[in-house]
């Protein structure tokens, strides 16, 4: 069984290796460089902008976490010997019932993320051919599905 909580700062320093270790395994399209650059802002101004939410089993371990603002879902990362057993489904879940949201961006290189989405109900609504940040990495842009 899970528990999601709110991650306080003192929670970032281990999120922030599930971030490496989930972006490592799912990211082949970002460099070595790319992700040393991301890592110290994910830190310090991606994390504190958010309400992160950190889902952990029941030793209390952090198995993978969300960041979520304004009813969009703005990070979500699984600790990759956790892919496949439902924390990133019962994060999502949380973040649709307690944080409204409704709305996504899924980088289109990573296949695998934007079908999980596709199988909780959301679906593609849009593209941009720069990620966040004005790098050549295309975001698809989801929504939930009206049910």
């Amino acid at each position: 069984m899970y528990h999601i909580c709110s991650a306080t700062e003192r929670d970032y320093d281990e999120l922030t290796e599930i971030w490496e270790d989930s972006v490592r395994a799912t990211h082949h399209f970002l460099s070595e460089d790319d992700i040393a650059a991301l890592r110290p802002l994910l830190r310090q101004c991606y994390m504190p902008a958010l309400a992160v939410s950190v889902c952990r089993n029941a030793q209390g371990a952090a198995l993978g976490f969300m960041g979520t603002g304004e009813g969009r879902l703005e990070m979500l990362f699984v600790a990759p010997a956790h892919f496949g057993c439902g924390v990133g489904r019962a994060l999502v879940m949380q973040a649709i019932a307690h944080a409204g949201v409704r709305e996504l961006d899924v980088n289109e290189q990573n296949p695998g993320a934007s079908a999980f989405y596709q199988r909780l109900g959301f679906e593609v609504v849009g593209r941009s051919p720069l990620d966040g940040e004005g790098r050549p990495f295309p975001l698809l842009h989801m929504r939930l599905k009206q049910r």
